[in-house]
């Protein structure tokens, strides 16, 4: 219970000392509401449409406007916050399994495992991430899963690489000898105590590719290669509303353009804030 106490007051400390840490936190929070409560809370159907009210700028009935079909921008935004943090999450848990867990039996056990995942490290580095992330949908199909898989594999390298370089400095650490000596199993070692030590690295470099899995579902929208519509989502309202800037009706692609800014600036800012939090290292 201390243990807990003592988190939690060092938590309050560092979003109090840092007030940009505290705004990406209130702004995490915004999005989390939005995508649990969005669906339940909006003032019209995002799918509805209703071509008497095509194209009408944002006003006190439609705060976003409307667009080319008549459907309430507003109510579509907030809508689409569910299924892109959803892609954003998994993806990131699955490439933390893959790419995390790699890496930190490559730093730790060396030889034979090391050269395996490197390997397929470098395979994947090889190619423009956005490029490959385009063929493995493509290939698949461009189905939610599909999009959290490619987004999964196009970061494998970072993760591998960050947790390999972190295990392997670790391996021959005072408290990893005294672990063996105590009779604890390689397996037991690196869950109990490589991975612990290296996890608000790791942390760091998961709310980066929040942001980033956020954006690469965002473009494969964009180039019709994404999430289907009629489906809310922000690269899909984004393309629809390009077409229109011309003519200028500009609201159509900007809110949703906005909340994919807002969504990646926030998800930057919390990984330094993530880090001061969850390292040990760092509490007073």
């Amino acid at each position: 219970m201390s243990t807990n106490a003592s988190a939690l007051r060092h938590a309050r400390y560092v979003l109090g000392e840092n007030p940009v840490t505290a705004f990406a936190f209130g702004l995490f929070v915004l999005i989390v509401l939005a995508a649990i409560l969005g669906p339940s809370v909006v003032p019209y159907d995002p799918l509805a449409s209703n071509t008497s009210r095509a194209l009408q700028a944002p006003s006190a009935q439609h705060w976003f406007g409307t667009d080319q079909l008549g459907r309430d921008i507003f109510s579509r935004v907030i809508v689409a916050t569910r299924l892109d943090l959803f892609i954003a999450i998994a993806s990131v848990a699955l490439v933390f399994m893959l790419g995390g867990l790699s890496g930190v039996a490559a730093g730790y056990f060396g030889g034979w495992v090391d050269k395996v995942v490197m390997r397929i490290a470098d395979t994947i580095m090889a190619f423009p991430l956005f490029v490959l992330a385009m063929g493995i949908v493509a290939a698949l199909g461009n189905s939610v899963q599909n999009i959290i898989l490619a987004t999964a594999i196009v970061n494998f390298p970072l993760y591998a690489r960050v947790a390999r370089s972190e295990a392997n400095i670790r391996r021959e650490a005072g408290y990893i000898e005294a672990a063996r000596l105590s009779g604890n199993g390689d397996a037991r070692i690196v869950l109990t105590q490589i991975l612990p030590n290296i996890i608000p690295i790791l942390v760091v470099q998961m709310s980066l590719t929040m942001g980033y899995a956020i954006l690469n579902a965002a473009g494969l929208s964009f180039i019709g290669l994404g999430v289907r519509p009629p489906t809310p989502e922000w690269g899909i309202m984004v393309a629809e509303g390009a077409a229109f800037m011309v003519s200028g009706e500009w609201w159509i692609a900007f809110f949703p353009g906005l909340a994919l800014m807002l969504a990646v600036f926030c998800f930057n800012l919390l990984g330094d804030g993530l880090r001061d939090i969850v390292d040990p290292r760092r509490r007073t």
